[in-house]
C-alpha cells in the first residue's frame, strides 16, 4: 500500500452512446440509447480510475450536453489536488455544480478508483467492506403492452430473476393487466411498481386495489407521486399498507431528512446519479440511523457507476433491495473485470478500486495539471 500523497494528473472525458436491447419506457418518457459520459482520472503515481455520468433528461432533467460542460469545468479545479482529499473535492464540486450531480458522480467515481489503485484495496473497503456475499437484484421491465411484457418476463425469469420491477404511471388499467399477465404466467413472482412520478393519489390506490383483486404480490410501490407530494406518500403508505420507496424526492440529504420528518417513506432509494458518490454515502446512513430501510439503483449505467453502487452494498450493511440491473438491459458491456453477473446475482470482486478498465476512444478530451 502506497504511502505516499498521489496528485490528480489528467482527467481525459469522452462521450459513448450505448443501444438498449429494449425501449426503456418511464411514466415520463423513453429512451433506447444511453447517452453517457466516461472518465479516466490519472494521478501522479500512474494509479488510474474509471467514472460515469448517466444524465437522464426524463428522469432526472440533465442531458449530456450540459454533463460535458461540467466535467470540463470541474476537472480544472480538480488537477493537483491529493487524491486522499476525495471527502472536501466532492464537497468542493457540490458547491460548485450543485444542479449537476450526474458530472459530480462520474468525477468522484474515478478518483475514488484511482485512489483505491494507489492503496491496492477494493473500493468495497472504503465503506467497510462488511457484507462480502453474492447480492440478488431485481429486473426492470418498461412500460410495454402486456405481450410485450410477457414477452421479457419470460426470457428474465428463464434467467432466474423472480423479482420484477415494473415501470408503471401512464394508464392504471393498462398497468394492472400488465402485472396480471405475468402473475398468471410466472407465479411465484413478486413485483415493484416503479411509478416515476406518473400516478396521482387516487390512480396509485386503484393500481394496488388492481394488483390486490388478481392476488399479485406488490412489495413496494416506488415514488408513485410527484416528488413534492410527500404528504401523499404518507397518505399511499398509511392507505395502502404496502411500503414506499421515495426515490425522485430524495436527490440530497435535506431531502432525506424531510421525508423522514414527514414519515414520507419506508424506504430511501440511493442513487449516486442523482446526488454524487459521497452524498449518496451520507443519505444511506442518515437513513439508516432513521430506521428506515435502503434500496439502490441507478439510471441507464453500464457497470462502471453500478460497480460503484455495489461498493456501497458490499461495504454497508443495510441495503435490503437491489436494482442494479440496467447494464443487463444495454446492447453490450463496454466494461472488462469487476463484479459479474450470474442470472440475478451480482458476485463481488477483490482486485483494486473497481477492478475495470475501459477501451479509450482515439478521440478524448484531456485536461492535465
Amino acid at each position: 500500500m502506497s504511502g505516499q500523497t498521489q496528485l490528480i494528473e489528467q482527467i481525459d472525458c469522452w462521450p459513448v452512446d450505448i443501444a438498449l436491447r429494449d425501449p426503456f419506457v418511464v411514466a415520463t418518457g423513453s429512451r433506447t440509447v444511453a447517452e453517457n459520459l466516461f472518465i479516466r482520472m490519472t494521478l501522479s503515481d500512474g494509479s488510474q480510475g474509471y467514472g460515469e455520468a448517466a444524465p437522464f433528461p426524463e428522469v432526472g432533467g440533465e442531458i449530456r450536453a450540459a454533463s460535458l460542460a461540467a466535467v470540463s469545468r470541474l476537472s480544472r479545479t480538480m488537477l493537483g489536488y491529493p487524491a486522499d482529499q476525495f471527502k472536501i473535492i466532492a464537497q468542493r464540486l457540490h458547491e460548485e455544480a450543485p444542479d449537476q450531480p450526474a458530472a459530480r458522480c462520474a468525477l468522484e467515481t474515478a478518483l475514488l478508483d484511482a485512489h483505491c489503485h494507489a492503496q491496492q484495496v477494493p473500493m468495497w473497503a472504503l465503506w467497510g467492506g462488511t457484507d462480502l456475499r453474492d447480492h440478488e437484484t431485481d429486473i426492470t421491465i418498461p412500460i410495454e403492452t402486456p405481450e410485450k411484457t410477457l414477452t421479457l418476463a419470460r426470457g428474465w425469469h428463464a434467467k432466474g430473476f423472480r423479482l420484477f420491477k415494473m415501470k408503471v404511471g401512464k394508464d392504471v388499467d393498462g398497468d394492472v393487466r400488465r402485472l396480471e399477465a405475468v402473475h398468471r404466467e410466472l407465479p411465484g413472482v413478486a413485483f415493484i411498481g416503479d411509478g416515476n412520478q406518473g400516478f396521482s393519489r387516487e390512480q396509485c390506490l386503484a393500481f394496488v386495489r388492481g394488483v390486490a383483486r388478481f392476488g399479485g404480490r406488490l412489495l413496494l410501490l416506488e415514488q408513485p407521486l410527484v416528488r413534492e407530494d410527500l404528504d401523499g406518500l404518507a397518505a399511499i403508505r398509511r392507505d395502502t399498507g404496502i411500503p414506499v420507496a421515495a426515490d425522485e424526492s430524495v436527490r440530497s440529504l435535506a431531502d432525506a431528512r424531510q421525508v423522514v420528518a414527514q414519515q414520507a417513506a419506508d424506504y430511501v432509494n440511493i442513487k449516486i446519479m442523482k446526488t454524487g458518490v459521497m452524498e449518496a454515502h451520507e443519505i444511506a446512513l442518515f437513513t439508516l440511523a432513521s430506521g428506515l430501510k435502503l434500496m439502490i439503483g441507478g439510471m441507464v449505467e453500464t457497470r462502471i457507476a453500478m460497480g460503484c453502487s455495489f461498493s456501497l452494498v458490499l461495504g454497508m450493511k443495510g441495503f435490503e433491495v437491489l436494482d442494479l440491473d440496467t447494464p443487463l438491459l444495454l446492447d453490450h458491456d463496454p466494461v472488462t473485470g469487476g463484479y459479474n453477473y450470474s442470472g440475478p446475482f451480482l458476485s463481488p470482486w477483490r482486485e483494486s478500486g473497481l477492478g475495470m478498465t475501459l477501451t479509450t476512444p482515439e478521440s478524448v478530451m484531456t485536461l492535465r495539471r
